[in-house]
């Protein structure tokens, strides 16, 4: 395991460069993020160990990062005072771009894989916003009026994005519907509420409406091979998949076993039903969703005996403090990944040896 120390900053992300199979950003804050300056690392690794590239501090808090899918050198980063930055880690000291729209805390920050030109952010102002690294402006405000805490767009589809809240939902937006509809969203899925119910597209309204309680979702993935397969996690401890062709039927597999909130998750890129968790439980963990095991897809949707019981692979508990941050290396073997935490450290680690 390789280790770098983010000292004074309390880690919140980490991302692998999608151009360098030695690269990595990390997003951090002083005072856990509650008051104080931020700080972005680009990190490398080498023969000795993992050294700093260059970094940048921000006067404000940053709680999530995304590497441009454009240009090699460019980091984005989500910020505590509301802002949205576009670093450069050939221009020192200074964001190359910035942008400030949000009210509250941005949250997550997302880059499209598919139309390269775009990205999206969401706040806890109870929206979401996408964006054009050439313009000043958003291109989009989709409203969620809760509390957002993570937004994606789809790896398979340019006009597909999703989003988390606090309001326990999943909303999938369609930015292709007409913005008249219901501000291009198609579909929310109540991640806590009956199995058998499928909430109406309305504004605003509540799981209490749907008759069960709310719970608060702090993470969500797409799946890398399954277009319409995703993953949430939140302060129920518990991980669910959800079809979304299916989402009257609630949860596809279900993975409990944290013992604090479910802080990130993230799908592999190399296998279709492997992924990883971060939690305030100071614990990584490693999940198989089952599904190859049950054949095609379709058979995780839900039956008579319910949604399928995921399985722990493996754990890595060496971290000290809360975990926040979490992602697979796209390159090399399919093991690697790397985590952050409250604890000043970045770790970076081959999960197959915590594998069981």
């Amino acid at each position: 395991m390789l280790q770098f120390r983010t000292q004074g900053y309390n880690g919140s992300g980490v991302k692998y460069s999608p151009f360098f199979d030695n690269r990595l950003a990390v997003s951090a804050s002083a005072n856990f993020g509650l008051v104080g300056n931020g700080r972005l690392y680009i990190l490398e690794l080498t023969p000795n160990g993992i050294v700093p590239l260059t970094l940048f501090t921000t006067q404000d808090a940053l709680y999530d990062l995304a590497w441009s899918e454009i240009h090699e050198n460019q980091v984005l980063t989500a910020s505590g005072d509301g802002s949205i930055k576009l670093f450069d880690t050939s221009v020192n000291e200074f964001p190359i771009q910035a942008w400030k729209e949000h009210n509250r805390e941005v949250f997550s920050v997302h880059w499209n894989l598919v139309a390269k030109d775009r990205f999206c952010s969401s706040s806890w102002d109870g929206t979401v916003k996408v964006w054009s690294p050439q313009r000043p402006q958003s291109l989009l405000t989709l409203p969620t009026h809760s509390c957002t805490y993570s937004a994606a767009f789809s790896p398979h589809s340019p006009d597909i994005l999703s989003c988390v809240t606090s309001d326990s939902h999943v909303r999938i937006f369609d930015l292709r519907t007409p913005a008249s509809a219901s501000n291009h969203l198609t579909l929310q899925i109540p991640i806590h509420g009956a199995s058998s119910m499928l909430v109406p597209m309305k504004a605003g309204m509540s799981p209490e409406a749907a008759g069960a309680p709310p719970a608060e979702c702090l993470t969500h993935d797409w799946n890398k091979y399954r277009s319409t397969v995703l993953a949430t996690g939140g302060v129920d401890r518990v991980v669910r998949t959800f079809d979304i062709r299916a989402p009257q039927q609630g949860p596809a597999a279900i993975m409990p076993g944290h013992e604090y909130a479910v802080r990130k998750l993230a799908w592999s890129p190399h296998l279709s039903g492997l992924l990883l968790t971060a939690s305030y439980d100071m614990t990584c963990r490693a999940w198989d969703d089952r599904s190859e095991s049950q054949g095609d897809v379709d058979a995780m949707r839900m039956g008579p005996s319910g949604p399928i019981m995921g399985q722990e692979l493996g754990r890595m508990n060496q971290h000290t403090e809360f975990v926040t941050g979490v992602d697979w290396c796209l390159f090399g073997a399919e093991g690697w990944a790397a985590s952050v935490a409250w604890d000043e450290r970045l770790c970076v680690w081959d999960v197959r040896g915590f594998m069981k």
